[in-house]
């Protein structure tokens, strides 16, 4: 339904989630939210999270400010570089229209 990728820069993270479709981009758009963002993700609950809209990419960016600590060298996270939780955030479940699921393939 949607990729996406994460990195760090220092002790911040960045989430990269794009779709393919305008129908799908609309829903992205209006769905996935901060408030969203952050109740898919509970551990970004407590940091500032900073949402930017790219439409020519169908794609949203988050910011998570100060997640990783000082940044990589000195963090303790399980994942610290962050390289992990765009990941995260596609395993976890949210209501999608019937409309933007593929098509099931036909049986024989």
């Amino acid at each position: 339904m949607a990729g996406a990728r994460s990195g760090d820069k220092g002790g911040d993270a960045n989430v990269g989630v794009w779709v393919e479709t305008d129908p799908a981009w609309q829903w992205l758009l209006h769905t996935l939210t901060v408030d969203a963002f952050q109740a898919l993700l509970p551990e970004t609950a407590r940091h500032t999270v900073d949402r930017h809209v790219l439409p020519h990419l169908r794609a949203l960016n988050f910011t998570v400010t100060g997640i990783l600590g000082d940044g990589v060298a000195s963090g303790h996270r399980f994942d610290p570089q962050a390289k992990a939780l765009g990941e995260w955030l596609r395993a976890r479940h949210l209501d999608i229209p019937v409309a933007l699921l593929p098509a099931p393939e036909a049986t024989s």
